[in-house]
């Protein structure tokens, strides 16, 4: 900011003479400022320009005021299209600035929509556009967000936007860091050759710094050079602590036999993935759960000298672990336990969770702008179990249910669909269907008069398999999956999968009803030996084939998983609703 010297002798001389006069404080009246309350009652007998003015002197003291809140409401109400060039780069500001302390990030976005409208000098732009960084991350906009910091490092070279500029580009997967990658300046080619470096490096912590050496040597320049992110130099701690051996806790025979025998699969066609290419393998003990309690075998595994445990898969038994103050080694266990939170300190909980998929499938209709939802679930206590979820997300948003029907699987889908678009009508449909039912939605909502009902659903809608004969009834239906089933919708084609050789392996030679848990066997190896670096960096993130995977506070592992829509029977991308209908921060 520009401070003219003359206005700073001017108030110099007149300090000097009050004081010479001796006069007392309360001799001279002073006017006393502008009561915001008077100014809003004011603006609204004005004129809309002159209104607008009002209104952001009002907001402007009801920020110095301290009463930063209501300075947040008048602000946001400001028809900014009314000001004039110089008091609309004032309201942004301000605007975006009172979203930033009041924990608003839309009204920041709100503000900084003027950076695509108006001109700005070089400093309010970059404060803007800084502002419009942050935000974009906290509503979820990772991409955005990247695209928007790295301008202003670019403008600027600040190391200290290094970790916020991290923590937003380990969240991209991999089609969209090539995406950011064509066209890219220098600064940015290394940020992406940053992100590619520590995602491939697993859990072999020895050769990732080794890399990350040679990184810094081609990029001597480069702010993430001078100061690492906080969470690379975090892994620097974990030299020594790779996992070398682990055993793996499933049955090998009774009911959950053939669920174990594709988890296992999975885990070897990737262990034997990881040596081929040239990575440092891990030992894994197979122990049967049919054979031994859980101290007996967590006692084995200590023996043979297993690090970390995968395991044990049957619900139950997952329930008696997070119900323990900790478990003798580091567990990720294949199944979620009956508790509300895991409770045991070491133990990691992942699985293929239908009720992650309804909180998606909630999150995903609201951001679509729906309000008011029908549930149309089985009923039993799988469906009742994943209706909840989908229900209690919901309402946390502060959708409203118009019906939640539960549904006998075993005849037709006619009544129950009936009585899902019954008054109260619903803008939108949530629906948990194996594939045989799931195809009878559709045509009897075209029957009821309801075909352009939106369809949100989960995985079991789709057996994994193109066909279109079959699936033509499912057109405009939305679904989420796992990327190894949608490589298309998940990441722009097979190619870009994660794990590709052991996607192509395991396709090719599996029966496609398990290929899914053959995935999950794939994630489980690796997430395993990556969990030294979960719990180093809590807020880590890792892209598999089952989705992108997140730790919990409580040790639960979420999924966030790519959308897919029906169109001619074939599932096709869908895009992720933004921010912006553009990306105003390109």
């Amino acid at each position: 900011m520009h401070i003219s010297s003359r206005g700073l002798l001017a108030a110099a001389l007149t300090a000097l003479l009050l004081a010479g006069c001796g006069l007392q404080p309360g001799i001279i009246e002073r006017p006393s400022p502008a009561d915001p309350d008077r100014l809003l009652q004011q603006a609204a007998q004005q004129a809309p320009d002159q209104a607008a003015l009002t209104r952001l002197e009002a907001a402007d003291i009801l920020a110095r005021e301290g009463r930063r809140p209501q300075a947040l409401e008048v602000a946001r109400e400001i028809d900014d299209r009314q000001l004039a060039p110089e008091a609309r780069r004032r309201w942004a500001l301000l605007l975006s600035a009172l979203g930033e302390s009041e924990n608003a990030p839309r009204a920041v976005l709100q503000a900084t929509e003027l950076l695509d409208e108006v001109d700005l000098p070089r400093e309010q732009a970059l404060v803007l556009l800084e502002r419009q960084g942050m935000a974009l991350s906290r509503v979820d906009e990772p991409e955005a967000a990247v695209r928007a910091l790295l301008r202003v490092q670019a403008a600027t070279d600040r190391e200290d936007l290094n970790d916020p500029i991290w923590q937003q580009l380990s969240r991209l997967a991999p089609s969209t860091l090539a995406e950011l990658g064509r066209g890219a300046d220098e600064l940015t080619r290394g940020w992406l050759t940053l992100a590619e470096l520590v995602r491939d490096g697993g859990g072999d912590i020895a050769r990732l710094l080794a890399r990350l050496d040679d990184w810094r040597v081609r990029y001597r320049g480069h702010p993430a050079t001078r100061r690492l992110p906080e969470e690379i130099t975090a892994l620097r701690a974990l030299r020594g602590q790779e996992v070398r051996h682990i055993a793996v806790l499933l049955p090998e025979s009774g009911p959950l036999a053939g669920i174990a025998d594709a988890l296992k699969k999975g885990m070897r066609t990737h262990h034997l993935s990881v040596l081929n290419e040239g990575g440092r393998g891990v030992q894994l003990t197979f122990l049967d759960t049919r054979q031994a309690g859980l101290d007996t075998l967590y006692q084995e595994a200590v023996d043979r000298g297993a690090q970390v445990v995968i395991g044990p898969l049957d619900k139950d038994r997952v329930s008696a672990l997070e119900r323990r103050e900790q478990v003798p080694l580091p567990t990720l266990a294949l199944n979620y336990g009956e508790g509300e939170r895991n409770h045991a300190k070491g133990l990691f909980q992942y699985g293929l969770s239908a009720e992650d998929e309804a909180r998606l499938a909630a999150r995903r209709a609201w951001m679509d702008g729906h309000r008011r939802a029908s549930l149309l679930v089985p009923d039993n206590a799988w469906g009742r179990r994943v209706g909840e979820a989908f229900f209690t997300a919901w309402r946390e948003r502060g959708g409203e249910i118009a019906h939640a029907v539960r549904y006998n699987p075993g005849i037709p889908a006619t009544e129950a669909t009936r009585r899902a678009v019954q008054n109260p009508t619903p803008d939108m449909l949530f629906l948990l269907a194996l594939p045989d039912y799931a195809r009878q939605v559709p045509p009897t909502l075209d029957y009821y008069y309801a075909g352009d009902l939106p369809i949100y659903a989960t995985s079991h809608l789709y057996q994994g398999q193109p066909q279109p004969r079959l699936d033509r009834d499912l057109d405009d239906v939305m679904f989420v999956d796992i990327p190894w089933q949608i490589p298309d919708a998940a990441v722009g084609g097979v190619e870009a999968l994660p794990f590709l050789t052991n996607y192509h392996q395991l396709r090719e030679e599996s029966d496609p009803t398990l290929f899914r848990l053959m995935a999950m066997g794939v994630d489980a190896y690796e997430l395993a030996r990556r969990l030294p670096q979960f719990l180093a960096i809590p807020d880590s993130e890792f892209f598999g084939a089952t989705g992108t995977l997140t730790i919990a506070e409580d040790g639960r592992i979420h999924r966030r998983l790519p959308w897919a829509r029906f169109a001619d029977g074939i599932p096709q991308p869908v895009l992720s609703p933004g921010v912006f209908a553009d990306d105003r921060a390109r």
